[in-house]
């Protein structure tokens, strides 16, 4: 056989087709930010004119004020204990729910979709309009942060370890069936085992997420860092607020450590 008949087939040309995604991304892109089409309105010019008071803002906070620090300690004590609270009710709540939402650990068509439907409209609601009403009703403190933490931990939780359960292997129940048994049986013996490391590693996040969120929700009266921040803020105090924002770093750091660590242990 000559060399001519041994030599490879020629590349496709796929440098076309990456230029014509390239140049229907790029007239989305620039149709979506035309306001006459009722795109994003970008002012440049305001762009242009006020990006020193950013520029200010961000200065202040690389350069953070420790003496506010003492008076972060209870505030700070107060967020790490809505998190771990919110992070505890909601994981003995998501365990019944995870195994309602899921497909193989409940055959039942109608609880399945209307607990989902619930969950639905529970992740759908932003976390401060929770916060915001459930102020107004319990008025301020940690009680509003906690409970709005259970209702943001169970629509993540919930959500990400059911649709594992539907995408699992189920051979293992199809077992516990021909074998007679119940499914709450099946659920317990089976399931629950199959799920409990990717629970648990979830409910870990959930609790990094909610150190987080729970700074934020202060800011509405939920309690925690959130409230200080907003004060801070109200007064300028870009230093001061330099200073807490350093102190969730470390927090949420620690947190991610020890979260890493247990996550080693469950797999």
């Amino acid at each position: 056989m000559s060399a001519a008949e041994l030599s490879l087939p020629p590349r496709p040309r796929v440098w076309p087709r990456i230029a014509v995604i390239a140049g229907v991304v790029a007239v989305i892109t620039v149709l979506t930010t035309l306001p006459t089409l009722g795109g994003v309105d970008i002012d440049l010019h305001a762009i242009a004119r006020n990006w020193g008071n950013g520029a200010e803002r961000i200065a202040k906070l690389f350069h953070p004020d420790f003496s506010i620090l003492p008076r972060t300690w209870k505030p700070l004590l107060e967020t790490l204990e809505m998190a771990l609270i919110g992070t505890g009710i909601a994981a003995a709540l998501a365990v019944p729910l995870t195994l309602w939402a899921a497909r193989p650990s409940n055959p039942l068509v109608g609880s399945r979709r209307v607990v989902r439907l619930v969950l639905n409209v529970v992740r759908a609601v932003p976390d401060l309009v929770y916060a915001t009403i459930l102020v107004a009703m319990i008025g301020v403190g940690t009680l509003p942060g906690i409970i709005t933490l259970v209702l943001f931990d169970l629509g993540i939780v919930v959500k990400l370890v059911s649709e594992a359960v539907d995408s699992a292997d189920a051979s293992y129940m199809e077992a516990g069936r021909a074998a007679g048994g119940t499914q709450a049986q099946i659920n317990r013996l089976t399931t629950l085992p199959q799920i409990w490391p990717m629970f648990g590693s979830q409910v870990l996040y959930s609790l990094e997420l909610n150190v987080r969120v729970s700074a934020i929700l202060g800011i509405v009266g939920a309690g925690g860092l959130g409230r200080l921040i907003d004060e801070v803020r109200g007064f300028y105090r870009y230093d001061a607020l330099g200073t807490i924002i350093l102190e969730i770093l470390v927090v949420v750091i620690v947190i991610e450590v020890i979260s890493n660590a247990l996550r080693k242990r469950l797999r």
